[in-house]
């Protein structure tokens, strides 16, 4: 692993965008796909939202392999959505796995702040009614959560590909990944900085502003859904992408060729 300069999180978010805007449409229509299917799963009360958890990071890997097929200059596909399913699939399944029990132990951590409020609005979708004991702890809870799952996001941010492409276990992958973050955290902190800027202080700005200038219009709930999703669709892919420019940078090591992606079970 490398250690980078501060300044390198925020040519991740811009490499970020950069490979998004090399097959936009592409990376829409497989972000809207994944989008979909995301929503379909998890309209099963509770397993449907562990099944979505226990498969994420092979689908963090699908996206990873998309951002490799644009760096080396050959185009995305929809079939690339399961792409993150060849190669350790139980490994990947395992360390779904290990982030749903952290994130199930970190969530039941918080009932000793808001007595399971945020846990029944994140698991069940029920919200506290107004004025309740509940409803007034739920942003202490949600800073408790935060702080609890911000290891979670070291230790699981390179976790997937490095189980994927560098064929480690799913314990050692974590290990990796946390120390690897944790040596650059000037460079994460600039990350964070910057993204919360331009994928979320900009697109807030934008979309109140629509909101405003179609307010009372014909159609403007419409256009306001649909600009709503135009944002996801479009974020998501960057975001992801960013990821990837993040994991070439601090392990620089080229990644395996797609020929090279032979299946390789735990």
């Amino acid at each position: 692993m490398s250690v980078v300069p501060a300044s390198h999180g925020w040519l991740w978010v811009r490499r970020g965008f950069a490979l998004f805007a090399r097959a936009p449409v592409g990376w829409i229509l497989i972000a809207t796909s994944y989008w979909v299917l995301m929503t379909l799963v998890g309209l099963v009360p509770y397993a449907g939202l562990a099944a979505a958890l226990l498969v994420t990071p092979a689908f963090s890997v699908s996206f990873m392999a998309m951002c490799r097929e644009l760096e080396q200059g050959r185009s995305i596909e929809l079939k690339l959505l399961f792409a993150g399913f060849r190669r350790n699939p139980k490994r990947l399944v395992a360390l779904g796995g290990m982030y749903l029990a952290l994130l199930v132990g970190i969530l039941a951590a918080t009932r000793l702040v808001d007595g399971g409020a945020l846990m029944g609005w994140m698991l069940a979708g029920r919200t506290p009614g107004r004025g309740s004991p509940e409803a007034a702890a739920l942003g202490d809870a949600a800073i408790v959560g935060f702080v609890l799952f911000l290891p979670v996001i070291l230790a699981f941010w390179f976790a997937p590909v490095l189980v994927a492409w560098h064929d480690m276990p799913a314990a050692k992958a974590l290990f990796f990944s946390f120390f690897a973050s944790l040596r650059n955290w000037s460079a994460f902190l600039v990350y964070a900085i910057a993204l919360a800027v331009v994928a979320g202080l900009v697109p807030g700005v934008a979309f109140s502003a629509l909101s405003v200038a179609v307010q009372g219009a014909k159609g403007g709930a419409a256009t306001i859904q649909l600009f709503a999703l135009l944002i996801v669709v479009t974020l998501l892919p960057a975001i992801y992408a960013s990821i990837y420019a993040s994991y070439r940078d601090v392990f620089p090591d080229r990644p395996p060729e797609r020929a090279a992606e032979t299946p390789a079970e735990a």
